[in-house]
């Protein structure tokens, strides 16, 4: 009888008995198979360029229009938010531009109808809930983010935005903590946010002579352990922890060694905004910046614009009014209006990067203002495409655009416009501890 013969069962005495399904020894709970997919991993499935799936974006953008590709899908939005999240959120009516207040101040609110699981729930209950899965949400994603090896990385379809986003950091680091080459001392740096350790090299390069890196996505923090290992030349001395650093004090996980001596940089890039859940996680945050950083000592990092992201709001579709982007990225609004300057949520998806995850909107002038009272003076503040005009003209940048290959000799952006316009969503910024 043939191998086939025996799998399709042509003989019935080889066909083994039918026991009942009664395991002994679980390695799992009964119920875990019972868990749906998470979001981050059906995004995933839907969104990743997956060569060996006929089905995958990659199939789609070849298929696509010659010199057009097609539009990525909206961000599907997350779980609305309870109402009672909003229900003794203060008022604010601060005079301002587009980037400072909240729009519609008036309050249209969030008026999503709540699950029925949160009815019998008090509103404090339901809130933490709601609070809890957006942080889950952010975790999870950048723990399935897969790590990368240079050469992945290099065929990335928006190598040239990464690369852009690469030279803006490098910049700030230069301009406000110490460029590569300088006779100054070696500097210290808390790096909170720090993902998969994608600017060791950066600090490396600048002379770090202790780097402390802390992140809310345990298996990044791994992952950055390793790639420090990896550094084959001026491997300063570092440590990682994993912690939610807008939740907690960096004092939990820091040892009393660490932080004897004060922090002359901080860094947070391109993640300080997923504080502006509330007030209180972005005073948790202020706090972790301005404890241990030295008096003169800078804080830097990269945000959204809300100025930019209102503008491109006001120019939705009209049959679309939340939802914006190209081929690139998008970005859906929960709400156009918000009762306050904190909580402004929308959902955001960048191709090979990020995968729906939920941001809030950083009101500038109103966190400026909030800075000062931990001690935290403005320096510098400034948008990519402004940061990129006046810093390509200083040898040592202009260099640089080279070297990371943001251009090509003949001053060729590496980018496309829709990277382009990606890029131009974030501005740079940099503080000051004042004495105390």
């Amino acid at each position: 009888m043939s191998l086939q013969s025996l799998l399709d069962g042509g003989n019935e005495t080889l066909r083994p008995a039918v026991r009942p399904y009664a395991p002994t020894k679980r390695r799992t709970p009964a119920a875990s198979v019972l868990t749906p997919i998470s979001r981050v991993e059906l995004v995933q499935c839907q969104v990743s360029a997956n060569p060996l799936n006929p089905r995958s974006s990659t199939a789609t953008l070849q298929s696509a229009a010659p010199g057009r590709a097609p539009l990525p899908p909206p961000p599907a939005g997350l779980p609305a938010r309870p109402d009672s999240a909003l229900a003794s959120a203060p008022s604010y009516a601060l005079a301002g531009d587009s980037g400072s207040v909240p729009r519609g101040v008036s309050g249209a609110g969030y008026t999503q109808k709540r699950p029925r699981r949160d009815l019998d729930e008090s509103a404090e209950n339901a809130r933490k809930r709601w609070k809890e899965g957006d942080v889950r949400t952010v975790a999870d994603h950048y723990n399935a983010r897969p790590n990368t090896d240079r050469e992945a990385r290099v065929d990335s379809p928006i190598i040239g935005l990464k690369r852009f986003n690469n030279w803006i950091k490098s910049v700030l680091i230069g301009r406000f903590g110490r460029r590569e080459g300088d006779a100054t001392p070696l500097i210290k740096v808390l790096d909170l946010g720090c993902g998969k350790g994608g600017d060791l090299q950066k600090w490396s390069k600048a002379g770090t002579g202790g780097y402390v890196g802390i992140d809310i996505a345990t298996v990044s923090v791994e992952q950055a352990r390793s790639r420090w290992e990896g550094i084959r030349f001026n491997r300063f001395p570092a440590e990682f922890y994993a912690l939610d650093c807008f939740e907690s004090s960096i004092d939990e996980v820091l040892p009393p060694a660490t932080i004897e001596r004060p922090f002359d940089v901080v860094s947070m890039q391109f993640c300080m905004h997923y504080a502006f859940e509330t007030e209180e996680k972005v005073r948790t945050m202020l706090a972790n910046v301005a404890r241990h950083l030295k008096p003169g000592g800078v804080f830097i990092g990269t945000i959204p614009d809300a100025k930019n992201l209102f503008e491109h709001l006001d120019a939705a579709d009209p049959d679309n009014p939340l939802v914006f982007g190209n081929s690139v990225y998008s970005v859906k609004f929960d709400s156009r209006e918000c009762d306050s300057i904190y909580g402004h949520r929308y959902t955001f998806y960048l191709q090979d990067a990020v995968e729906e995850v939920p941001e809030y909107v950083v009101y500038w002038d109103p966190f400026v203002e909030l800075a000062q009272e931990y001690g935290l003076e403005l320096r510098f503040h400034a948008d990519f495409q402004t940061v990129f005009a006046e810093e390509q003209g200083d040898p040592y940048f202009s260099n640089l655009l080279r070297r990371m290959k943001v251009m090509d000799a003949e001053g060729n952006a590496e980018m496309d416009e829709d990277q382009l316009d990606a890029a131009m969503l974030y501005l740079g910024f940099a503080f000051v501890k004042t004495a105390v």
